[in-house]
Formats: structure tokens, sequence, C-alpha cells
């Protein structure tokens, strides 16, 4: 069996824009209701969700017949937990609360074998298909897509360093933790912030680094497309749940 090819990293290596939705809702129903909406891909998110591997599995499984891409951003950049999710089929990790190089370097170690690693080895994982791919072990890297989170003033200091890690494949802007680092806690569209995003992505352009971000702000996330952005969240499940229903709801009063 052939290693499976991850859509999504070829995608960002030819410069093709990628528009997804967040996942924060863990049920398999929904992101399988999702998983035909059209979408590029769609982020699985353990960090602010009551999900874990045993979910992310099920998500894996369910969104696989479909075409989208599925990235799965772990709690921490915990080599144990990104090696589960690793074990568990996923392909393309976003790594929350990336500080430095140095910290960038420790997640590309998480994500890579030994010798040049520290990822744990099982020939018999959902990611090796139970064993059946051929040499798993040597070639994973190819496949295996690692973006990493910039989410303080501090690490948007860091910005080039971080970026230029080999191994990085895409870095990510998260306005809501990057506005309370501002000082303008649950105001990410606040213009200051909105302003270092826009440079940041700037910067990535210029090293030829990809740039991602998540915001409701429709406008502002055409912005930081025309600034070029290339892998763009536009929305989260639950959010577009509430709205629907609130809206729905008002039609009726």
């Amino acid at each position: 069996m052939s290693l499976p090819a991850n859509a999504f990293k070829a995608a960002l290596r030819s410069a093709q824009t990628q528009i997804g939705i967040w996942c924060s809702l863990p049920d398999p129903t929904v992101a399988e209701i999702l998983a035909g909406c059209g979408y590029d891909w769609m982020m699985f998110d353990t960090e602010h969700s009551t999900a874990g591997p045993n979910e992310v599995i099920g998500f894996l499984r369910t969104v696989a017949p479909y075409p989208v891409s599925p990235v799965v951003r772990p709690g921490w950049n915990n080599p144990v937990e990104i090696k589960k999710l690793l074990d568990a089929g996923a392909q393309t990790l976003l790594i929350p609360y990336v500080q430095s190089a140095e910290e960038a370097r420790a997640a590309v170690a998480a994500v890579t074998y030994p010798p040049n690693g520290v990822r744990g080895v099982s020939g018999i994982t959902r990611a090796t298909r139970y064993g059946a791919v051929a040499g798993y072990a040597t070639r994973a890297n190819e496949e295996i897509c690692l973006l990493v989170q910039v989410e303080t003033r501090g690490a948007l200091s860091q910005l080039k360093e971080i970026a230029q890690v080999p191994g990085v494949d895409g870095v990510f802007f998260g306005p809501a933790d990057l506005a309370a680092s501002f000082g303008y806690p649950g105001q990410p569209s606040h213009r200051e912030v909105k302003q270092a995003i826009l440079d940041g992505i700037g910067v990535l352009r210029d090293l030829g680094v990809p740039a991602g971000i998540l915001s409701l702000d429709q406008d502002f996330l055409r912005e930081a497309k025309m600034a070029g952005a290339l892998f763009i969240a536009i929305d989260v499940d639950s959010g577009l749940l509430r709205r629907s229903a609130v809206v729905r709801r008002g039609e009726w009063s």
C-alpha cells in the first residue's frame, strides 16, 4: 500500500489558497455534515474542546471518503500528545503557542523519527495502515505537514526565526490570543491586532512561508487573503450553529 498523499501540504507548496472551517464540537456526525460542504480543510481542535485522540481517530475515519483535508490541533507542543495524533493517522498538525525558534524545532522533532527527531516508532498503527504502508518510517515526513501557531506579541517578535526553522510548513496567526497579548482581550478585530497580523503575513509572504488565520471577521479575512494568507479558516462549527439558530428563531418573533 502506498503512503497516503497529503493534498493540503501539496496545495500550500503550490501556493493554492485553502479555505477551511474550525471544528470544536466533538461529534463525528457534525464532522460528516461539514465534510461534504466544499471546504478545502477542516481543523479538528483538541486544545479548546473536550476531544482527544479517540475522538480524533473517529473524525479522521469519518471524513476520509470526502475531498477535504483534516488538520488536527493538539492541546500543546507535547511530543507524547503529538505522537498519538500522528499514529492515529493525522498528517497535518497545528501546534499551538509556539514562542520561539527553539520551540518550533521541538515541534519538528516531535513529528520526525530518529535519528533526526524524537517521534516514537510503532509499526502497526492507523498511520501505517496497520503495517500495510511499505517503508512508512523512512517516508512519513514526505506527507506530514507541520503548522505552528504564533499567538503572542513575543512570538511575533520572533516570527522570522520561527518561520525559517527547517520542517515548518506554515505559520498560523491566532487573533484572539494575540489580542489578549496586546492588551485587548476579547477584541480580536482591534485595529492594532489586525495590523500586526497583516504585517506578519507580509513577512511570511516575503520568506515564501505559507500563512494561515482564523477569524469570524470576514472583511479582515479578505484583507488577510489580499496580504498573502493561504490557509484561511472562515468560521467555527459551534458559532455557525448558534448564529443560524438565533436567526431562524428571530424570523418567528
